[in-house]
């Protein structure tokens, strides 16, 4: 009786690329994808969550715009050693898009009545760019839902005028007209290597900002662009000092929302805070530097202690 050779058997032509679709990377690992209803003041809003894995509970956070496929590349990985979820927030991607401005108290309160809903009590908290203002309120705001904190390129901590408008219009342009170059403009603007952004990743977006609807809904986040609004929720000590969990701050070297000097006023802001930065990367590190994510997630929420 034969048997088949189990060996790796490596492809003639092209080589398999190292990331071959968001399928590609989801491909192998056991994960529940579902819509859950999330109360939020006195409604409930329709919320596409992603879980996977086992272990200690790690939520993940996208940034402005964004959806749960960016941390796609990550899942599986993570889902090693938590149980891992991941969602659209209100007002993003597949979710619910009430009509009403999205601000951070708005984003948090969603965060924590979908932990209720999934019967988490504490978990780990990890968000990118927006998800990072999000997870920083909901432990200044909520200390007893939150073990500890990874803030990962949070964003213009400094609040400058310019990088806010950037923000504002180059969203709002890729949600006006979701064609391939505005949308592919705006999802590069994340990455140090453009060379990473995929068709299928732009056409991901194109289609969710081509939702009815979704215009309304891109206002109603990009509300905290405008400074006036900004101001009650905006990144100072008076909030942040009361963040009681231990935080690891994520940066890159290529980040264009903020530079090493707006990590330096949040390390001393925080009570218990350390930096770690990425080189060689922008906006999206879990996209552009899987490894090394992966690898600070794991020494930082596991142990607590400082990745080298």
């Amino acid at each position: 009786m034969t048997t088949v050779d189990e060996a790796r058997v490596e492809p003639s032509g092209p080589p398999i690329p190292e990331h071959a679709g968001i399928w590609g990377e989801l491909g192998e690992l056991e994960h529940t994808l579902r819509y859950v209803d999330v109360p939020l003041d006195g409604g409930a809003v329709r919320t596409r969550v992603l879980q996977a894995g086992t272990g200690p509970e790690l939520v993940l956070l996208h940034g402005t715009g964004g959806h749960l496929e960016a941390y796609a590349r990550d899942l599986a990985g993570l889902a090693r050693d938590f149980h891992v979820t991941v969602y659209d927030m209100v007002g993003h991607g597949w979710s619910d898009l009430p009509d009403r401005p999205y601000t951070i108290d708005v984003l948090a309160a969603h965060l924590v009545s979908l932990l209720d809903t999934l019967g988490i009590d504490r978990a780990h908290l990890s968000g990118e760019s927006l998800g990072g203002w999000v997870v920083a309120w909901v432990a200044a705001h909520y200390p007893d839902r939150v073990n500890r904190l990874v803030l990962n390129t949070p964003g213009n901590i400094a609040n400058k005028p310019e990088v806010m408008a950037r923000m504002r219009d180059s969203t709002m342009a890729a949600v006006r007209d979701p064609s391939d170059a505005t949308v592919r403009r705006r999802v590069e603007f994340l990455f140090h290597h453009k060379e990473m952004v995929t068709d299928e990743l732009v056409n991901l977006r194109r289609r969710i900002y081509s939702r009815p609807g979704f215009v309304r809904a891109i206002t109603n986040t990009l509300v905290l662009q405008d400074p006036e609004v900004r101001k009650d929720f905006a990144w100072d000590p008076a909030w942040v000092s009361k963040v009681a969990a231990p935080t690891l701050l994520l940066w890159t070297s290529h980040d264009p929302t903020g530079g090493l000097d707006e990590a330096d006023l949040l390390l001393g802001w925080l009570p218990d805070a350390r930096l770690h930065v990425i080189d060689d990367a922008g906006h999206w590190p879990q996209w552009e530097k899987v490894g090394e994510f992966l690898d600070v997630h794991r020494t930082w929420l596991l142990t607590g202690t400082e990745p080298s």
